[in-house]
């Protein structure tokens, strides 16, 4: 169990470079979303383990990549968008999106009136899911980054910009 949600979190990590190398981000940040994906990923597996609801995992995941995101801007002096983005898009439900899809392309066929509503049901079903865990990830990333907008950059332990004296 361990293993797999380890090996699934290092393919996350994969997932997010190779987003991270379509949107041509820096080439000194790679390696920074790779770990911001794979400590997404590795959230929400170990939280869906936890018999926690997907949604709930991929927001706790978002969250988690959104807060890291800002300290991984101020040490790499990128801005946050650079990271979370790409380390988000692999928690993207597709796998959802092609049922509901499939569902409704069935819907449009069916005669009988029992496997018309259960198929219905199934569409209704995976299109809920994936709306809910898309709003989960798009506020999961951008409630930290909203949060500490105004007062991120001056509080950080990572600005390295020291106050001038005023008497010199």
């Amino acid at each position: 169990m361990i293993l797999e949600i380890l090996l699934q979190s290092f393919w996350a990590g994969i997932a997010a470079i190779g987003f991270a190398v379509l949107f041509n981000v820096p080439r000194r940040v790679i390696f920074s979303i790779w770990t911001l994906g794979a400590l997404g990923g590795l959230i929400k597996f170990t939280a869906i383990q936890f018999e926690s609801g997907i949604v709930f995992a991929s927001f706790l995941g978002a969250t988690v990549i959104g807060i890291v995101s800002i300290q991984m801007a101020h040490m790499r002096h990128s801005p946050p968008l650079v990271f979370s983005i790409p380390s988000v898009i692999p928690m993207v439900p597709g796998f959802f999106a092609y049922k509901m899809m499939l569902g409704l392309i069935a819907l449009t066929s069916i005669e009988n009136t029992d496997a018309y509503l259960q198929t219905l049901i199934e569409t209704v079903n995976n299109g809920a899911k994936m709306t809910f865990v898309l709003i989960a990830l798009g506020i999961g990333v951008a409630l930290p980054m909203l949060i500490t907008r105004k007062e991120s950059i001056k509080k950080s332990p990572f600005n390295k910009r020291k106050k001038a004296n005023v008497l010199s």
